[in-house]
């Protein structure tokens, strides 16, 4: 009994492909996208963002987000540094103290974007 090895051609109504119609991320913009997400792929710096959010004004003083964290000076001001660099902080020096605030839209920005390029909607 021998096995036909020869390849069949589909019919062009069964081809897989489809043509792209919507505006593509970048590999850039990807890349960018990513680091974003990874500052926020952080239990620790989700409840930073939360504390700072719900103290009056979204703003906070360092000194309010050590303990409610449980978590090292050194450790809360590295998580800070990260979301200061992601854009979804501003910090501002007052004396000793370190102060943190929300930047607004920051991520209403970053979910508008994914949705845009997820749903196939965006924009170049």
């Amino acid at each position: 009994m021998a096995l036909d090895l020869l390849p069949v051609s589909a019919p062009a109504s069964t081809v897989c492909c489809s043509p792209v119609t919507g505006t593509t991320m970048s590999a850039e913009d990807a890349d960018r996208t990513a680091r974003t997400l990874k500052a926020l792929a952080d239990p620790a710096r989700l409840r930073l963002l939360s504390i700072i959010a719900a103290h009056d004004g979204g703003e906070a003083c360092v000194c309010d987000l050590t303990e409610p964290v449980g978590l090292s000076q050194p450790t809360v001001s590295h998580h800070l540094k990260v979301l200061t660099e992601a854009g979804f902080v501003t910090r501002e020096k007052r004396g000793v103290w370190a102060y943190f605030t929300i930047v607004p839209g920051a991520v209403d920005e970053l979910t508008r974007h994914l949705a845009g390029h997820l749903s196939g909607t965006a924009t170049a």
